[in-house]
This record gives structure tokens, C-alpha cells and sequence, in this order.
């Protein structure tokens, strides 16, 4: 007997008559001799129409009180799911994930795990039950409701599978796996069979949907190997795994776009040992994740620092590095724009293979997008470029690494 975690994506659940269809696959995986765990989102809409509730009642809702309204999206979801399969002669059982022993830090709206204790879980699966998980929650050492982020509730699915000892991981949601590039912007981009951890880790962070970049994080350090692939049919999905040698025959495996990415630019720094430490260190205390960063020194002996940020996390950046620019001196001046976006090209085969920059940045140059900051891995290229251009950028580049063919 197998024991299997399903997580389904808010779109899969997103009606009546949907979350009465992923009953029906629940129960079938059941009956085929496994144990299941089925992690939910909320609904679909229904998180961001709570987002807007709250900015109806007060123009800066606190965090922890945030959380105690998000979490009853997924609390929605999971007992309706709960009353399809027991309608449908099922036996399941809800849980929130505070029920379900999944203890967090006490960062509100964006908690990390740190431990999970699953011992009624799997009470509940030995007794024979369907566990019914709410996803993207859990709870502090002192009982305080947490929320994981976007996209949590495929962290707990792959937590919980972790802390269970899982056979089988699969993230259900409305496409039927990892493609080469969002086809709605690229209408020809292919569906990978197989993708390494590193390389998908690389396209979460880098702004593709289908996987959050922390649970592909959890799920390369524990080891759990996971499946994306759609509610909607019953066709195979991306298998995302450790990396094997014949992986590195494909040089680029896929592109990724990010939205909503802001530059902040801080100039006029003076060139000294620890300026950096400062700027960032006071980014540090607000929580705010960082991503490209790029300093240069004029030949006035200047430095001047770039780095990029969620468009929604400008303002608490911003708040900060003010305070501080008027602290170090009168030269100093802090910018931003928020009109751009980042473009990835991500593969393990650039370990073993050159002329992969030349490649990307001829396409962009050859269709007269502009390339503003640069930043590379082993195994990623990145590029941030005017928003308006993003969808174009995204397809020639594509098209220039022939992933259509």
C-alpha cells in the first residue's frame, strides 16, 4: 500500500462542480489500494477577494490579523472537499494545518516551516480515512495562526510528504505540467517530461507559475520527487527529480518570465568598506527578498548600487533606504522604476556547453529589446528588461534556443 499526497491548486477547486470532480480522482486513488493526503488551496478568487475586504476596512491591515482572515480560504475549500468524498461513500477528514502538527516561525504572511509533527495524520490514514489538508498555513510554537505566502499550500504538500514518508507527491493544477514557457505567451512551447530540481528551482524563483520556489527548495533537501500535472485530465505530467548525467544533453530546458519587478537604485554611496552592509542590512530588517543585485564605482570614486524586488515590496524597501541616504550624506540619492520585468533562460546543460550568453543577448538585440541589468548562475542567465516588451522578449529568445522544435 502506497501512501500518496495530492495537492490541488485553487483553480482545481474552484467551483462545485470541480471540487466534485477532484472527489472523484481522490476516491479513485483510494480504491486503487493507497493511502491519500489531499493538500487544498482556497478556491479560486477567493484569497484575493479577502486581500480586498480587508483593504476595505483598514488601509493597513495588520499582519497577523491578515493571516487569521487568509487562513479561512483553505478552511473553506477543505471542508467542502471533506463533504464531496464522505457524500460520495468516502471516509475523510479535515484538518487545518495547525491540526495537522505543522509549526512555523512567527513571520506573519510569509512563515517559514519548522517542524511538523504528523502524528494525527497518520492516525487518520491508518484508521483508513482521506486526509484533507488545508495548505499555505499553519501555526506558531504559541499557538498564533501563520500563512506561508503565495503559492504555500505546495510547500505543505510537499512538507507533509516529507514528514509522512510519501511514496508519490503530485501537485495538481490547471495545466498539465512544465512547459518550455508559459504557452500563453509562447503559443509552440513544449511539455518537459523530466526536470531536475536545480533547473525547476531556478524557473520557480524566476517567475514561472507552476511551482513555488521554496517547496522545490524543501523538495531537493528531503529528497521527495514530485509530479506537476493537470486536474482537468488524466495525461502525464513533469516529473521533477534529482539530476541525471543524460540531462545535461539539453542545454536550455526552459524560459521564465517575472512580472512585477521593481529596480531600486541607490547612487552617490561613498567607495568605503561596509556600505553595502548597510544598505542592505536595512533592507534586511524589513523582509524584504532581494534578488539581482549590481554595483559600480564611478570615476568620481562613487559607488552606486542596483538590485530588483517584488513592485509590491518597493515601498517598505524605499521606506528604509531614505531614512539611510539622509543619514550617509547630501550626494547620496535613491531611485526606482517599477516598470520592469525579468527574463530567465535556465539549464544544467550550461555547465558543459558555451556561447550561451551570445545567443540570448543576440535575440534581444536583434528585436531592439534593451537589456538594463544582467545576472548569471551555473545554471541560469537573467536579464531585466522594460515591462512592455516582456511577452516579446520572452518569445524570441525561445525561439533563438529552438525549445519549439
Amino acid at each position: 500500500m502506497a501512501t500518496i499526497v495530492q495537492k490541488y491548486g485553487g483553480t482545481s477547486v474552484g467551483s462545485p462542480e470541480r471540487i466534485c470532480n477532484v472527489a472523484n480522482r481522490v476516491l479513485e486513488t483510494q480504491r486503487q489500494g493507497n493511502k491519500v493526503v489531499v493538500v487544498v488551496s482556497a478556491m479560486s478568487g477567493v484569497t484575493d477577494g479577502l486581500i480586498k475586504l480587508s483593504k476595505e476596512v483598514a488601509a493597513e491591515p495588520t499582519e497577523r490579523e491578515m493571516d487569521v482572515l487568509l487562513s479561512t480560504g483553505e478552511q473553506t475549500t477543505i471542508a467542502l472537499l471533506a463533504m464531496a468524498i464522505n457524500a460520495r461513500g468516502g471516509e475523510a477528514v479535515s484538518l487545518t494545518g495547525a491540526q495537522a502538527g505543522i509549526v512555523t516561525d512567527g513571520v506573519h504572511t510569509k512563515a517559514r516551516i519548522s517542524n511538523i509533527t504528523p502524528t494525527e495524520v497518520q492516525e487518520m490514514l491508518d484508521a483508513g480515512r482521506i486526509v484533507v489538508l488545508a495548505g499555505f498555513q499553519g501555526r506558531t510554537a504559541d499557538g498564533q495562526i501563520t500563512t506561508l505566502g503565495r503559492g504555500g499550500s505546495d510547500l505543505t504538500a510537499i512538507a507533509m510528504a516529507a514528514a509522512i514518508k510519501a511514496d508519490v507527491c503530485q501537485i495538481f493544477t490547471d495545466v498539465d505540467g512544465v512547459y518550455t514557457c508559459d504557452p500563453r505567451i509562447v503559443k509552440d512551447a513544449k511539455k518537459i517530461p523530466l526536470i531536475s530540481y536545480e533547473e525547476m528551482l531556478e524557473m520557480a524563483s524566476s517567475g514561472s507559475k507552476v511551482m513555488q520556489s521554496r517547496s522545490v527548495e524543501f523538495a531537493n533537501k528531503f529528497g521527495v520527487p514530485f509530479e506537476v500535472r493537470s486536474s482537468l485530465n488524466h495525461n502525464p505530467g513533469t516529473l521533477v527529480t534529482q539530476e541525471t548525467m543524460n540531462m545535461e544533453s539539453v542545454v536550455i530546458r526552459g524560459i521564465s518570465l517575472e512580472r512585477d519587478q521593481a529596480k531600486v537604485t541607490i547612487q552617490g554611496l561613498p567607495d568605503v568598506p561596509g556600505v553595502a552592509s548597510r544598505v542592505f542590512g536595512v533592507i534586511g530588517t524589513t523582509n524584504v527578498n532581494v534578488d539581482m543585485i549590481v554595483q559600480n564605482v564611478g570615476q568620481d570614486g562613487r559607488a552606486r548600487i542596483s538590485f530588483t524586488v517584488h513592485k509590491n515590496e518597493l515601498a517598505k524597501a524605499l521606506a528604509g533606504l531614505e531614512a539611510l541616504a539622509a543619514e550617509i550624506g547630501e550626494n547620496v540619492q535613491v531611485s526606482s522604476d517599477d516598470g520592469i520585468a525579468k527574463l530567465s533562460a535556465v539549464g544544467i546543460g550550461m555547465r558543459s556547453h558555451s556561447g550561451v550568453a551570445a545567443t540570448m543577448f543576440t535575440a534581444l538585440g536583434e528585436a531592439g529589446i534593451n537589456i538594463q541589468m544582467i545576472s548569471t548562475s551555473e545554471i541560469k542567465i537573467t536579464v531585466t528588461i522594460e515591462q512592455s516588451s516582456a511577452d516579446e522578449a520572452a518569445r524570441v529568445v525561445h525561439r533563438a534556443f529552438r525549445l519549439h522544435e
